[in-house]
């Protein structure tokens, strides 16, 4: 048999205090970084651009007057100030268009409508309508958004198809004739204003999704902690049962002997002042993470809380315990190594507190490389044990539930039962990994 301490330190608290700390950081961190993912999925420009929205609408209404200005270099150019008028007012209209959407399409509807009486063979014309239209993409749902591209764009194809005369000096010989410009146009007017209700319908839609991205790890955060904090809810219960139950009988055992051993009842008090003070720290440890501040410390609690000091506890506390460890020392995990302590300190713990005449308590951990299973195995020979979850009165019952969720994170099963030859049997089959990996 191997000795005792090769089977590997575990810190049950301080690894459950650093994954809750870990667990509130992540909650804390996790809307900023999502934020941070979808600014850095922007590129530079679009991140500048997003946090100056002003600059933006500049950018458009020059890209819009930038767009008019061969007009201008035109020879024989006709109503001059005029169209500079609506061009401009047009463009003042754009600086506002994520204020209300539909109100400057609509009077960059009216100007356009102005802007081809006054000057109809402009090569600009309807383009104010598509950075409009965009807008109000962007801002309302893609039913009423194409409703608005609708509502713009077949009065003006109508205008063209029917009231609209091409200009003599707008047609060239061998050309379309001024029908088939009209329809042209009328059908340019009407693509275009609807492929910019499109893109602005896609990058609503983008944002959507990023948006619900975003809650999404927010709420995945949220759910962790909630998980992270029943998880230590479970380690309290532990710490709890089994400190007070050691403490117990200690006591007990103190005042059997305090007449006729006072030397050895004195070292029985100590081991119980220590019991005690251990679990004070364990449990202010535990519900100092669960405040979620910032004071005290959160270093890890000393090595004691390894197997070996485990079982010279309940020694110390009068349990007749043997303990057989065959296969290699456990893994590395320290969550195994926490499940393999926690579910042999509540197996021990339930004969401690619930056996009656107890003679002989064999501990069996079992680690088969073979099958990839790992075994703990608790007997007790007591004879009129109480079944630890019998009565409110001798315990919550949550002690056995406990012990199988942590089983159940590894594919493994916890029973529990009276023995063939009395007493009590608690054997747990872990699997860390898959047999033959």
């Amino acid at each position: 048999m191997p000795a005792p301490g090769d089977m590997g330190a575990i810190d049950p608290a301080g690894s459950a205090e650093r994954t809750a700390a870990d667990s509130a950081e992540s909650l804390t961190a996790a809307a900023p970084r999502a934020e941070e993912l979808t600014s850095a999925r922007r590129g530079w420009l679009r991140r500048y651009l997003h946090r100056h929205p002003r600059v933006t609408d500049v950018v458009v209404a020059a890209c819009y007057v930038l767009t008019s200005s061969g007009i201008f270099l035109a020879p024989n150019h006709r109503n001059l100030l005029p169209h500079a008028a609506l061009v401009v007012a047009a463009a003042v209209a754009l600086m506002f268009r994520r204020y209300g959407p539909l109100t400057v399409v609509s009077v960059l509807f009216v100007l356009e409508i102005v802007n081809l009486i006054i000057y109809p063979t402009g090569s600009n014309t309807g383009v104010s309508l598509w950075f409009g239209l965009y807008a109000v993409a962007v801002h309302y749902s893609a039913v009423r958004s194409f409703a608005a591209a609708a509502a713009v764009s077949l009065p003006m194809a109508g205008y063209l198809l029917f009231l609209y005369k091409v200009p003599p000096e707008a047609l060239t010989d061998g050309g379309p004739s001024a029908q088939v410009t009209s329809i042209i146009s009328a059908v340019i007017i009407v693509l275009s204003n609807v492929i910019a209700t499109g893109i602005g319908v896609s990058v609503r839609r983008g944002r959507e999704h990023e948006k619900e991205l975003r809650s999404w790890a927010v709420r995945n955060a949220q759910l962790a902690s909630v998980a992270e904090r029943n998880r230590i809810a479970r380690e309290m219960h532990d710490v709890v049962a089994h400190s007070l139950t050691v403490m117990v009988a200690l006591s007990d055992g103190a005042a059997v002997v305090v007449k006729r051993n006072p030397d050895r009842a004195a070292e029985v008090l100590g081991q119980l002042s220590e019991t005690g003070r251990t679990a004070l720290a364990d449990m202010r440890r535990v519900l100092g993470v669960l405040r979620n501040d910032d004071g005290g410390t959160r270093a890890p609690l000393p090595d004691r809380a390894d197997l070996t000091g485990l079982i010279e506890g309940f020694r110390q506390a009068g349990l007749p315990l043997t303990v057989t460890h065959s296969g290699p020392t456990l893994p590395g995990d320290a969550a195994l190594q926490l499940s393999v302590y926690r579910i042999v300190q509540e197996s021990l713990t339930n004969v401690l507190r619930y056996g009656t005449a107890v003679s002989r308590v064999q501990l069996v951990i079992e680690n088969n490389e073979a099958s990839g299973e790992l075994r703990i195995k608790v007997t007790d020979d007591g004879r009129g044990s109480v079944h630890p979850s019998a009565g409110a009165s001798m315990g919550t019952g949550q002690g056995i539930a406990g012990m199988r969720e942590r089983a159940g994170i590894y594919a493994g099963t916890v029973t529990a039962g009276p023995g063939a030859h009395g007493g009590w049997v608690v054997e747990a089959v872990l699997r860390p990994q898959p047999a033959g990996d």
